[in-house]
């Protein structure tokens, strides 16, 4: 059994061809997705702005140290398009930066 990691993603794209109804709904939401709501967690985290243009989503995910940042993105990336999609909203390519929290060296005050 390999050694597992935690790494925080986080996956940025653009809104593509949003529906009225996707449209309305997002801005009706848009005061629950700003800057205060952006968290790490397993089911993600989906944040934007009044613009509709671009958003981020982050998320927490647990893959085999072995496996390595790109599986790490891959399953984000995954879960992501899977969220946006539940929820009926269009977007373009998918990008992501990994941090591996158990590799994250931090540097004590002394």
């Amino acid at each position: 059994m390999s050694t597992q990691h935690t790494y925080r993603v986080i996956v940025r794209g653009a809104f593509e061809d949003l529906s009225e109804e996707s449209r309305a709904r997002l801005l009706a939401e848009v005061d629950d997705h700003g800057m205060a709501a952006m968290r790490f967690t397993a089911e993600g985290s989906l944040a934007y702005d009044r613009t509709l243009k671009h958003f981020s989503y982050r998320l927490v995910v647990l893959s085999d140290a072995a496996e390595g940042e790109e599986m790490a993105a891959a399953i984000a990336e995954d879960r992501a398009e899977t969220a946006l999609a539940a929820l009926g909203h269009g977007h373009g390519e998918l990008r992501s930066t990994v941090t591996d929290m158990d590799t994250m060296k931090i540097n004590y005050k002394r």
